[in-house]
């Protein structure tokens, strides 16, 4: 099959391209590096059925007489301080980068399945978390650019299912953690992870009494690749219903990378979560999936991964000591292009160039 995965650079999408040219795909990633890197596909570059598209999803054109037999929609800034320092663009991509990936789903008659989150549920007054529970979210607080654009993201896909018989999948992802996520992208297992590896004091937001559950990349992925080969339209939970407190998840990584960090506590944040487990039923009912991989061989693979790159590591400790950092804090890394450039295609679309991708390519011309 002809696989179009948007995002196919970030910590998912890399290990997505992977697992499906693994089983014999070809592989299409579009991803405008906005929070991808190319070292993400590293173990991909040399596949002959592998192809990189520099582009934004929101303006990209596919080549109408490249047959697609699904897209998987992994493009966004998935992190608190990426999204608030991109907020206009996460909307955009949760609202038409869908609905152009969606066009070009349906023009090829393509499975479609679009990577929702568990933040739709923003700070539930239901626990465990259904597929059939609506959310208790704030549409105009901080964290509403990303929850409202995957709500948007949600409803659109299911317009397209119901006026035009689109063959849609919406799996909704509970926190996912493991090799090739950034040290500074401000997510907690990343955050404690790095302050513990580089000797600071680990930082909690709140008493540390809130949940959350946490699923190794593995398993999602395995996830992911049985939605795309189902009929499936959901939504359906993907993530791990292991719950355990934010604070006993501090308590483990201090353990694991042998730190001798302290643990510091800081305000919560607004409309930050309390509680977050997902009910994973009918994921193992209509999906067959379940995941096996437990949280202390998780997250020895990947404190394992982050202490083999101290220079990422260190670079990490400015911002995010004393708190999780903000948009204006989050550090920016570009990432070359030219290892790869064999694979690459710097796309253009209806509208124009990516202002942002050609900032970044400035210095490169286009195929």
């Amino acid at each position: 099959m002809h696989i179009v995965v948007s995002g196919g650079a970030g910590f998912l999408g890399s290990h997505l391209c992977e697992a499906l040219l693994a089983r014999g795909d070809r592989v299409t990633c579009v991803d405008n590096l906005s929070t991808g890197r190319t070292e993400n596909l590293r173990t991909v570059e040399d596949h002959p059925r592998f192809r990189l598209v520099l582009a934004d999803v929101t303006t990209w054109v596919a080549d109408a007489d490249d047959h697609v037999d699904a897209v998987a929609h992994l493009a966004s800034a998935a992190s608190p301080p990426d999204y608030h320092r991109m907020p206009l663009e996460t909307l955009l991509v949760g609202s038409r980068g869908t609905e152009n990936l969606l066009e070009l789903a349906d023009r090829h008659g393509a499975r479609f399945v679009v990577a929702s989150t568990s933040e739709v549920y923003g700070d539930p007054h239901v626990h465990p978390q259904r597929e059939d529970y609506w959310g208790h979210v704030n549409p105009v607080g901080p964290r509403s650019v990303y929850d409202e654009a995957k709500r948007y993201a949600e409803a659109v896909s299911m317009a397209y299912a119901r006026s035009r018989g689109t063959d849609v999948g919406i799996v909704r992802i509970f926190n996912t953690y493991g090799p090739r996520m950034r040290a500074v992208d401000g997510r907690v297992v990343t955050s404690f992870i790095a302050q513990a590896l580089n000797g600071d004091a680990l930082t909690i937001y709140g008493d540390g009494s809130q949940t959350r559950s946490f699923c190794y990349v593995d398993d999602l992925v395995r996830g992911l690749v049985a939605m795309l080969d189902s009929h499936e339209t959901g939504p359906v939970n993907l993530g791990n219903p292991s719950e355990r407190t934010v604070a006993s998840l501090a308590e483990l990584v201090v353990a694991l990378s042998g730190s001798a960090s302290d643990i510091e506590y800081h305000p919560l944040p607004q409309d930050d979560p309390t509680r977050r487990r997902p009910d994973i039923t009918r994921a193992r009912e209509v999906l067959g999936w379940t995941p096996t991989v437990g949280i202390l061989d998780g997250l020895k693979r990947t404190v394992e991964w982050f202490a083999g790159r101290p220079e990422e590591v260190r670079e990490a400790a400015e911002a995010l000591t004393g708190g999780q950092p903000t948009g204006r804090d989050a550090v920016v890394t570009a990432t070359p292009v030219d290892a790869l450039a064999d694979h690459v295609i710097v796309a253009r679309g209806d509208s124009g160039p990516s202002t942002r991708l050609d900032e970044r390519l400035a210095a490169r011309p286009a195929a």
